[in-house]
């Protein structure tokens, strides 16, 4: 499906983008009234970035900053895959042992039995697994059509009884509730009979996400925001995007921020800082992944996450 996209000049966008922002975050008050960092589940001293919360309406309780596992996946492998199994072991538990509860994986990065083993001994209790089905064919997939065979497999290769949250992943279409009616019906069913706790997708156009924030039987979204927009790997402009997420939040859906670095596109500190300060201080988002590759890595979102909340 093609969009017809009107086109601004540089200067003209770029203005427009900067009285956008620097409304929307007066209007937040930099987290001076609105900011939700509310019903801490630890009371004082906890870490804003890793703090539990409840995500919308779904009762599930995970940390703000979820592990992705996904950078630069495809076909059943991702960096993080590449780290090999030792490497891997270590970044889950780091990332445990600061409070990181929230796993962010899918078929497409192969993570699944990485993070099998990388958790292996951890209470169950102690932690929330987000996957994606793949809904598409592909030279390393074929599809089953539908949800069932696909979550069992997940659950025997995550060794977990309960997936947290099931998304199809990668929507590219506004079509997508006709499209993969069966996965959803088969989501449903599961989420029924309490393997799965919460359903949604992950968007990839603008159209998909329009559709998912509005949707009745989306519970979650997995949403591409940051403060820069298309340049920085969002579906389409943060003026167009922003509405849609506050509204799908407003009506007790999840949303989970993706790509708030830009896909790699944001990578100095500055760029870093003002991305974590939009989205988190327009209450976008109840919770955002992302792919961090090391401890390091780990230690330094966290520290740029609590500046943000301590402000």
């Amino acid at each position: 499906m093609h969009r017809h996209v009107k086109f601004f000049s540089n200067t003209t966008q770029d203005f427009s983008r900067r009285k956008f922002i620097a409304a929307t975050l007066a209007g937040a008050g930099i987290f001076a009234s609105h900011a939700p960092v509310a019903t801490a589940q630890g009371g004082a001293g906890v870490c804003p970035a890793t703090q539990v919360v409840t995500l919308g309406r779904t009762g599930i309780k995970a940390s703000r900053l979820a592990q992705g596992t996904g950078w630069n996946g495809s076909g059943r492998s991702s960096a993080h895959t590449r780290l090999g199994e030792k490497a891997f072991n270590e970044l889950i538990r780091h990332g445990l042992e600061r409070g990181i509860s929230f796993m962010d994986c899918a078929d497409l990065y192969g993570s699944h039995p990485y993070l099998r083993n990388a958790l292996h001994g951890v209470p169950r209790e102690k932690y929330i697994v987000l996957s994606k089905i793949w809904p598409r064919s592909e030279y390393w997939n074929l599809a089953s059509g539908g949800a069932v065979k696909e979550v069992d497999r997940f659950r025997r290769e995550l060794n977990i009884d309960v997936l947290d949250i099931c998304l199809i992943h990668c929507m590219t279409n506004a079509n997508w509730p006709v499209e993969y009616e069966r996965i959803r019906d088969e989501l449903s069913e599961l989420k029924a009979k309490g393997a799965v706790r919460a359903v949604g997708v992950s968007c990839h156009d603008f159209g998909a996400l329009k559709v998912a924030c509005t949707h009745p039987w989306t519970d979650v979204v997995l949403a591409r925001i940051n403060n820069v927009g298309k340049e920085a790997a969002m579906d389409a402009s943060v003026e167009e995007v922003v509405p849609l997420l506050k509204q799908a939040r407003a009506e007790g859906k999840v949303v989970i921020g993706m790509k708030i670095f830009g896909a790699g596109k944001l990578t100095s500190p500055e760029q870093k800082d003002a991305s974590l300060k939009f989205v988190w201080s327009n209450g976008l988002v109840d919770a955002v992944t992302i792919g961090m590759l090391s401890p390091q890595e780990i230690d330094d979102t966290i520290e740029r996450m609590n500046k943000v909340f301590t402000a």
